[in-house]
């Protein structure tokens, strides 16, 4: 599995850096995920939908940490190229693990 194009979208929100389109195998595409600031760094946030009782589930996401770690390398090089083709630079991409570890039951 190779991840063939990456869109990132910034907006310039509080905790919400970017919307993020990504293309598997140039046969699918993923949308929605997001570029969260957290409280100790970046993490990407799966495509997810709220619920009847209030949280958030996704709707996708990888199933192992190489998987993770290949999504999240590409969308935070997309980023950063994003960024500096703003006139904006990333002095600190620390990366943080989504929230619920990454992983959904």
């Amino acid at each position: 599995m190779k991840i063939t194009e990456v869109k990132v979208f910034p907006v310039n929100e509080d905790r919400l850096k970017a919307y993020v389109s990504i293309t598997i195998d140039a046969s699918f595409v993923v949308r929605d995920l997001k570029i969260i600031q957290g409280t100790s760094g970046l993490f990407v946030a799966m495509p997810s939908k709220k619920r009847k009782d209030g949280q958030f589930r996704d709707i996708a996401h990888p199933l192992n940490q190489e998987t993770r770690a290949m999504i999240e390398d590409a969308i935070f090089a997309e980023y950063e190229r994003e960024l500096r083709a703003m006139g904006a630079t990333l002095v600190d991409l620390k990366r943080q693990k989504a929230p619920n570890g990454g992983y959904d039951d």
